[in-house]
């Protein structure tokens, strides 16, 4: 069985730049990271692998120093690691990456056994485009279930078993048959830190770099070409209002905010 873990490279901060002129995040110059809800998904790869016999692939997408998020996602445990990379990829939307996506997913399993199960999982969400649309526009294109909002997961022969968010307090257990993908949420386990052992043989394991003539992918659907989303304008909106520092007692602080909320109206 082949699980397959996407992961994305973000930028490491908590405000990000935008540039006025390509309205697209400014990425020169500023540190990148992991996504942080792509470690859970890397997470409950590596569980399942050690509960099942699996091997765990990871593919990312994006210029060539994305490799340092495959190489961390290779030290704490994965066994293979795929860099979607080609200028031609540059400006995708979320339709456009899952587009590119698919095409890396169905190479690895052509050049493997056809009758192979196997599951993609993702996390729910990047931080830089919050837009959680990756996941099930990815199974569209592999034309397989998806189940969102993953708490737990397990594998029952062929059938995949999740818990899955529904609402604020509801959990629905979902069944269905392999291949399937999953979008999984931060709290559905604590991801583990990448050994030392991890992080050297990491360093010397081989990421394979595919680009569009690999991937034979069609150049209408990929990069600024294959999105079909036009953004007129990206801001960071200002902050609006003077803060209020309520002094005094417990009581005297609570009586004070409960005036100031019926006043503005709030209450």
């Amino acid at each position: 069985m082949k699980i397959f873990i996407c992961v994305k490279q973000v930028p490491g901060v908590s405000e990000v730049k935008i540039n006025p002129k390509t309205n697209t995040l400014v990425r020169e110059g500023i540190l990148s990271i992991l996504n942080p809800n792509d470690r859970n998904a890397i997470e409950i790869a590596l569980t399942l692998k050690e509960k099942y016999t699996a091997e765990v692939i990871a593919l990312s997408m994006g210029p060539p120093q994305a490799e340092e998020v495959l190489r961390e996602t290779l030290a704490m445990g994965a066994d293979k690691a795929y860099l979607l990379t080609d200028r031609a990829f540059a400006g995708a939307d979320t339709l456009a990456t899952s587009y590119t996506l698919a095409l890396a997913i169905k190479k690895i399993l052509s050049e493997s056994d056809p009758e192979e199960k196997y599951l993609v999982i993702c996390g729910a969400q990047a931080v830089d485009g919050d837009t959680g649309q990756v996941p099930p526009e990815l199974a569209e294109e592999l034309e397989i279930p998806q189940v969102a909002y993953v708490l737990n997961v397990e594998l029952k022969e062929n059938k995949l078993i999740a818990e899955r968010k529904f609402r604020a307090v509801e959990i629905v257990v979902i069944e269905t048959k392999l291949p399937a993908l999953i979008s999984v949420l931060n709290d559905i386990n604590e991801p583990r830190y990448p050994s030392m052992a991890g992080i050297m043989k990491a360093h010397n394991l081989e990421i394979v770099h595919l680009d569009t003539a690999d991937l034979n992918a069609d150049p209408s659907k990929i990069g600024l070409n294959g999105s079909s989303t036009e953004v007129w304008k990206i801001f960071v909106p200002k902050r609006k209002g003077d803060r209020i520092i309520l002094r005094g007692t417990i009581e005297e602080v609570v009586q004070k905010l409960c005036q100031n909320l019926k006043d503005d109206k709030v209450l």
